[in-house]
């Protein structure tokens, strides 16, 4: 039963992070482009799509160090102490964003997405926690499911938002704040407290040596992973155009609202959720060639958004979860194989931490290019996709080749 509860603790916890993380995009895009002026969408009299760029940026960028600190921090103080104190303060952080909302306070808006992407940063604490206390065959499916909880989350943020935003703006904020509240109860009923400052950690000196010295991007130092990072941050970057501009683009094009972006991005994030129940399969073509063809394609979709009318669009929108399914699972899987030999947390952690700066970067970059046109942020995405898909292709040929002359 301790069993049962720990899993599901971990997985409810997951998915409500994402949840948390991903229930602003419907509910931004008609706030900045569509709604009236305001001292929120207007603050210091600022481009309404600059700040829109910004307000996107800040939940990534703290979820990105929250990726980082918080798995080395928990190994000194506690897993279940930290997962708990790291969603009581993101429920705060909701509530925050919501006071935000209501005040239309900007940099109350941001301070509130900062703290709690911070806070949601705790996967790494999940999946140490399940990694400690489950063996064998269990333990991996239990990565796996919490893994789906991740993913699933961007699916009900969206639909959550959409579903429930009519009768005000702060209400998703609000529910997710209390759901986030019932996780962490549960959670506090099903883990056990643990012994804290003990072991290997508490030998490597400060918390703040051990996330200086174990942090994901020293692995940057040898070669093949630098090329991994420099591939996949590109194709991260055209997700990450894909994800945050394409309700922009349907305020734009279609004049859509955030019930119709959230069932739009429904459509999206069932078909990947449904799609990655097969991406693991085994296959005879070369991993990184395989990955390569799914870049291409996941390319070919964001460009359709980008150079297509809206029913062109729509389609490429749901389109994509087919391809960055299976990509995810490809490269992911092939990463695992190829480093193992560097620790699987520190290469996962390595894709994760790649997938977070991209979200910033293209936030940023984003925000400029929406002031000229929202189509531009989407192509320039696709054909940084469309680079990845390239580089891959022939970082898999240089490999080949050189197998061949091995031989």
């Amino acid at each position: 039963m301790k069993t049962v509860l720990l899993i599901a603790s971990a997985c409810l916890l997951g998915l409500l992070s994402t949840t948390g993380a991903s229930l602003p995009y419907p509910i931004l895009p008609p706030l900045f482009a569509g709604g009236s002026a305001n001292a929120l969408t207007h603050f210091l009299g600022l481009p309404p799509k600059l700040l829109f760029g910004i307000a996107l940026m800040i939940n990534p960028l703290g979820l990105l160090i929250g990726s980082a600190m918080l798995g080395p921090v928990s190994d000194r103080f506690g897993r279940r102490r930290l997962l708990l104190i790291t969603a009581i303060g993101a429920a705060v952080g909701h509530g925050l964003t919501a006071m935000a909302l209501v005040a239309q306070s900007y940099p109350l808006f941001l301070l509130a997405r900062f703290v709690t992407g911070l806070l949601e940063g705790n996967g790494s604490i999940m999946r140490a926690m399940l990694a400690e206390r489950l063996t064998g065959g269990l333990r991996n499916h239990a990565l796996s499911w919490l893994n789906g909880s991740f993913n699933l989350g961007w699916l009900v943020g969206p639909l959550l938002a959409g579903l429930t935003v009519g009768p005000g703006i702060t209400l998703p904020f609000y529910i997710a704040a209390a759901a986030l509240l019932l996780g962490a109860g549960l959670a506090a009923l099903a883990l056990e407290r643990e012994p804290v400052g003990q072991g290997h950690a508490a030998q490597a000196g400060s918390w703040w040596a051990v996330a200086r010295e174990r942090h994901a991007l020293t692995l940057l130092r040898h070669g093949p992973l630098r090329t991994l990072f420099t591939v996949h941050f590109a194709y991260a970057c055209g997700v990450a155009a894909f994800y945050e501009f394409f309700p922009l683009w349907l305020v734009d094009v279609g004049r859509y609202d955030t019930c119709q972006i959230a069932f739009v991005n429904m459509g999206m994030c069932a078909l990947m959720t449904f799609a990655a129940l097969f991406a693991g399969r085994a296959s005879a073509l070369e991993p990184r060639r395989r990955a390569s063809a799914q870049a291409a394609l996941a390319a070919a979709a964001i460009l359709a958004v980008g150079f297509g009318s809206l029913w062109v669009g729509l389609v490429g929108i749901v389109l994509f979860g087919l391809p960055h399914a299976y990509y995810n699972a490809t490269l992911q899987g092939w990463s695992a194989d190829q480093f193992a030999a560097h620790g699987q947390g520190a290469v996962m952690g390595l894709l994760s931490t790649t997938f977070c700066l991209a979200n910033i970067v293209m936030a940023l970059a984003g925000g400029v290019l929406t002031l000229v046109d929202t189509r531009l942020v989407l192509i320039v995405g696709g054909l940084l996709a469309a680079w990845a898909a390239l580089a891959l292709r022939q970082w898999s040929g240089r490999r080949l080749e050189l197998t061949v002359e091995a031989k």
